[in-house]
């Protein structure tokens, strides 16, 4: 009777830890198994891409519209509530938040990390498009649709001081600007805060 009642017992702990009774076992399969995934997880991790200068989306794009010579509380009603009633019906859109100025309309629109920015962005300019039958015909140009690019900012500015005239600075400025454009990673270095000569 009692012997009955200790292989229950056991019968049921091992059904319970199956699993675990199975690999004290088999302890060999074990090791090996451990090994290979040890393997091949190094294995992935070498063979992995690798990028200094990795891509980064954002996944937002501002309207901005202009439109001088009014308040910012006629800018948010003749403007900004237009735009961002027919901008809250598009897809894949987490959040819109808008700001009105003196003169200026700002609406900013998140979309869902999923949401490809190419097509974000021609979906907000068709949206805006449609909406610009409702904001007045008198501003002087239409609503600007543009998403964030990293790679238009400056990753290094490189600033030239000393004892020597504008003219003589901007000399040495031009010689760093043909040396980092001749670098094929470099698009472009231009020149900033020197003033063009004039006849």
């Amino acid at each position: 009777m009692v012997k009955d009642k200790e292989s229950k017992n056991i019968q049921n702990i091992t059904r319970r830890f199956a699993p675990t009774y199975l690999a004290l076992k088999n302890k060999t399969t074990v090791y090996i198994l451990t090994a290979l995934i040890v393997f091949f997880g190094i294995y992935s991790y070498q063979k992995m891409p690798r990028e200094a200068m990795p891509e980064i989306v954002i996944p937002y794009i501002f309207v901005q519209t202009v439109y001088p010579g009014n308040s910012p509380v006629d800018i948010e009603n003749l403007i900004t509530r237009p735009i961002e009633q027919e901008l809250k019906g598009m897809k894949g859109i987490k959040t819109v938040t808008s700001a009105s100025y003196q003169d200026v309309s700002t609406v900013i629109v998140e979309f869902n990390t999923n949401v490809t920015i190419k097509q974000a962005l021609q979906d907000t300019k068709d949206r805006v498009d449609k909406a610009q039958s409702e904001l007045p015909n008198d501003m002087p140009s239409d609503p600007m649709v543009m998403d964030i690019d990293l790679s238009e900012f400056p990753i290094m500015n490189v600033n030239i001081s000393g004892d020597f005239s504008m003219r003589d600075l901007k000399k040495y400025a031009e010689v760093l600007q043909e040396e980092f454009e001749s670098l094929k990673e470099i698009s472009e270095a231009p020149i900033r805060g020197v003033e063009e000569r004039e006849i």
